[in-house]
């Protein structure tokens, strides 16, 4: 509810060291000022078991969680590594003091660069610094090397000024793999404008028959059509007809079918209203909000 009078009693709870430690109640306590909670929230940075989630809420908080960069940025030699950086970013520029630390990173140049997040570390510091030109050569470098899945969802980020690299995104939407080809689709769209090679990519990934398994990424290529908005109107009848259904999802899902299923539905409800604004269709699953 984001309601201020909860605060005494989650200080209680942090002095137990019981603040909540998993991220979907952490996504919950976003809704609460940065300032009343960062003073229980970065003496809680200490203590390992409860990093992940809490570094969550700091990328929740964005640039109201500057306070806390100096906790993060000791957070960069531990395993908590990509949590760290992801949180850095979504400050952005508040946290210039990271910027040296995390070109380092990004170059290899740090002791901490051996793992596996040298894009990650390289979109921080564009987010921190507004100089796109390290993390344009380091996400290029993966696209170039065939590591897509590392490489384009950053690409896409930079949009424009991404421009040089259009032309291999575009050859990755004929990857053999479904992820990469909806990623690649999303990227060239982002980076070029120009939905006409995007589209018929990212539909035929939203297959009427999925079961609802993560393995595939259609409720990913149905939020990117969404997110491509009118250009996409040849997507609608496809979606309206997945609506109509009574049940989409076959696949038991131990339990969270229901659950599952309501997900589906507001990804393609959101992407029919950005697609089709107005369209009848769309309404009928309002049940979910």
């Amino acid at each position: 509810m984001g309601d201020v009078r909860a605060l005494p009693a989650l200080r209680s709870l942090a002095d137990d060291n019981r603040l909540p430690g998993d991220r979907p109640r952490v996504r919950i306590l976003a809704a609460l000022p940065a300032a009343e909670l960062l003073p229980v929230v970065r003496p809680a940075l200490r203590r390992e078991p409860e990093r992940t989630a809490l570094l969550e809420l700091l990328a929740l908080w964005g640039p109201a969680a500057a306070p806390a960069v100096p906790e993060v940025m000791r957070i960069l030699d531990t395993p908590y590594a990509y949590d760290a950086l992801r949180a850095l970013g979504r400050i952005g520029p508040p946290a210039a003091v990271a910027a040296d630390r995390l070109a380092a990173y990004a170059t290899g140049r740090d002791p901490g660069a051996g793992r596996p997040h040298t894009r990650l570390a390289a979109w921080a510091h564009w987010k921190v610094t507004g100089d796109p030109t390290l993390a344009l050569d380091v996400c290029a470098a993966a696209v170039r090397s065939g590591t897509a899945s590392h490489g384009l969802p950053f690409l896409a980020d930079l949009g424009p000024l991404a421009a040089a690299h259009a032309d291999p995104v575009l050859r990755m939407t004929e990857s053999a793999g479904a992820w990469t080809r909806v990623a690649a689709a999303h990227a060239y769209w982002r980076i070029t404008g120009d939905p006409a090679p995007a589209i018929p990519v990212l539909l035929a990934e939203v297959d009427p028959a999925w079961t609802g398994s993560p393995a595939m990424p259609v409720r990913e290529a149905v939020h990117r059509l969404g997110g491509i908005g009118a250009p996409a109107g040849s997507a609608a009848s496809l979606l309206r007809g997945l609506l109509a259904r009574e049940e989409r999802l076959s696949r038991p899902f131990a339990g969270v079918r229901i659950l599952a299923d309501q997900a589906y539905v507001r990804t393609l409800t959101e992407a029919l209203e950005r697609i089709a604004p107005g369209d009848e269709a769309a309404p009928l699953r309002r049940w979910w909000k």
